[in-house]
């Protein structure tokens, strides 16, 4: 079951640059338990199993759009302290929080971001292929990225790709940087549920609140699905590549709901 999930988190990571983390998230809480972890801990191994496949998944899939010219990595360098310090502390704040409450805070998130994707637009200067946001206002969009990324369980793209059509970036090479942005993500958040967790929060072959069989059975089938989305997203141009993201985002905003 983990590697077919790998798959859906690989083709969403190339198409949409977002991991695939909030498909998994929602599929992960039902089955973990399955596997003997327990229900009250299930949300906060479904976040950091999560997060801990996309760092392979947003590495395949940024290499796909690398290839194509769609990363642009001087905006990356200058998102990633950011990207990993609020990673890092986001992650500490989710292990404080009650499961219910996280949910909630996944739900939510998906809603907002679908309408700003749907109805908020791109500035008058976008869809300019030449624009590359660099400076500390970039870091400083990483340092929240990474902290809210952290608490939902994502790679980030939901925030990252809307940030930089924002200003001005073609969706495409938006996807692409924001696959890059998410292995960084995915690291710091990934280490911090492993090194705050309680002891002994999870069975055997976990690390905290990462449970390894399903990080890694994700992790290795997405990798080889990841350039999949990387086709579609390079074939669909970017108004319809916002519709496909705003409807991905309302669906699994009432999955989780549901």
């Amino acid at each position: 079951m983990f590697p077919l999930l790998g798959v859906a988190a690989g083709v969403l990571a190339g198409l949409l640059g977002i991991g695939g983390g909030l498909v998994l998230i929602g599929a992960l809480l039902w089955l973990l338990p399955a596997y003997g972890v327990p229900q009250d801990a299930a949300m906060h191994a479904a976040l950091a199993s999560s997060l801990a496949s996309i760092v392979l998944t947003a590495a395949s899939s940024a290499r796909a759009h690398h290839r194509r010219g769609g990363v642009l990595w001087p905006t990356v360098a200058w998102m990633v302290p950011g990207l990993l310090l609020g990673g890092w502390l986001g992650s500490l704040v989710a292990v404080a929080m009650d499961g219910d409450v996280l949910r909630w805070c996944v739900a939510v998130y998906c809603f907002l971001v679908a309408a700003q994707m749907a109805f908020g637009g791109p500035r008058g200067d976008a869809a300019r292929p030449g624009i590359v946001p660099t400076g500390w206002p970039m870091s400083l969009a990483g340092g929240g990225i990474g902290a809210v990324s952290a608490v939902v369980g994502i790679g980030g793209g939901s925030m990252t790709v809307p940030l930089l059509v924002w200003r001005g970036v073609v969706p495409v090479r938006a996807v692409g940087t924001s696959s890059a942005c998410g292995i960084f993500i995915a690291l710091a958040s990934a280490a911090g549920y492993a090194v705050h967790a309680p002891a002994g929060a999870l069975p055997a072959h976990s690390v905290g609140y990462v449970y390894l069989p399903a990080a890694i059975g994700i992790a290795l089938a997405s990798v080889l699905a990841a350039p999949l989305g990387t086709r579609l997203a390079h074939a669909i141009s970017g108004s319809a590549l916002r519709r496909v993201f705003a409807v991905f985002m309302v669906l699994v905003g009432i999955s989780m709901l549901l």
